[in-house]
């Protein structure tokens, strides 16, 4: 697999605190990585320096296959555009005029693509209202209008949704998608509103305390909540032979658990393990939603 961003237990201190404490993630290509973690968990130190904005205190990381200790460095991260904390336009120009001049900081000699940009942010029709007066969500998207502005292959959005109202998070959840499928681009997306995340990242990286908890990719996520019945038993192995003579979905987890997909009679389960001398000791419920997932895992990584 091809991986845009790759880091290497990066390191981020402030004297005594320690923002970054030897995180490695791994971004692939073409995919929407949603990075997950509560206020404070180093989301936007980690973003600030894969941006170049700051240096790593130890550890390396690689961005398009160059290393942020090569020269060529500078080259990669032309290939990327960001919004850090908060979008960085000049409230008393139009959205047009803010495209310009952006063209003119990366000295892009024709102002040819501005109009293209402002209708895939949907702000081709804003003509001369200045961004003092969009509404949030508009200047969120004239950001990433920004963003754009140098026809990245990777962009990186910290807290997109942040105080919008629920047409606003549409609007950037619509945005994102489109410039994934029909512009190829890669996204990083750092958030804690969960349920918004879920209906976007393609793969997930869980940050706490300045560590990368867990990465997975949507459908080991989804596998991880899917809802389901977990039984302990005696004998996985007369489990699994039962289950299979009832052409019911399963994994075994151990040597005594088990999940069951699907709907089980539980009588007829029982009835069926006794013939096999495999005694059924609990069942349990089980239907985990994004949240509680995350939850669950920030608690075991305190607990590491």
């Amino acid at each position: 697999m091809e991986y845009v961003l790759e880091t290497n237990a990066v390191t981020k201190r402030y004297r005594s605190f320690t923002a970054l404490n030897g995180l490695t993630m791994r971004i692939p290509k073409g995919a929407i990585y949603g990075f997950v973690g509560k206020n404070g968990a180093g989301k936007t130190t980690l973003i600030r320096v894969i941006c170049g904005l700051q240096e790593p205190t130890s550890g390396e990381y690689t961005l398009y296959g160059k290393k942020n200790t090569e020269r060529d460095i500078i080259k990669a991260r032309r290939r990327m555009g960001a919004i850090v904390e908060t979008p960085s336009i000049y409230l008393d120009m139009t959205a047009e005029e803010n495209l310009k001049q952006q063209y003119r900081v990366l000295g892009i000699p024709s102002f040819d693509g501005i109009y293209d940009i402002l209708k895939l942010v949907g702000l081709e029709n804003t003509g001369k209202k200045k961004a003092k007066n969009f509404s949030l969500g508009m200047r969120q998207r004239l950001g990433i209008a920004i963003a754009l502005a140098g026809n990245p292959d990777f962009l990186v959005l910290d807290e997109p949704a942040n105080g919008l109202d629920p047409q606003g998070i549409i609007e950037i959840r619509e945005l994102v998608l489109r410039l994934n499928r029909e512009k190829r681009i890669t996204v990083l997306i750092s958030s804690h509103i969960l349920d918004e995340l879920s209906k976007l990242a393609t793969h997930y990286g869980f940050i706490d305390g300045g560590r990368m908890i867990k990465e997975v990719s949507r459908e080991e996520l989804e596998e991880s909540c899917r809802k389901c019945i977990r039984v302990e038993v005696s004998d996985t192995k007369a489990l699994s032979r039962v289950l299979d003579e009832m052409g019911e979905d399963y994994k075994i987890l151990t040597g005594k658990t088990a999940d069951i997909y699907g709907k089980v009679v539980i009588s007829k389960l029982t009835g069926a393990l006794e013939k096999q001398n495999c005694e059924l000791i609990s069942v349990k419920e089980r239907d985990e939603s994004l949240e509680s997932y995350y939850v669950n895992l920030i608690g075991g990584g305190k607990n590491a």
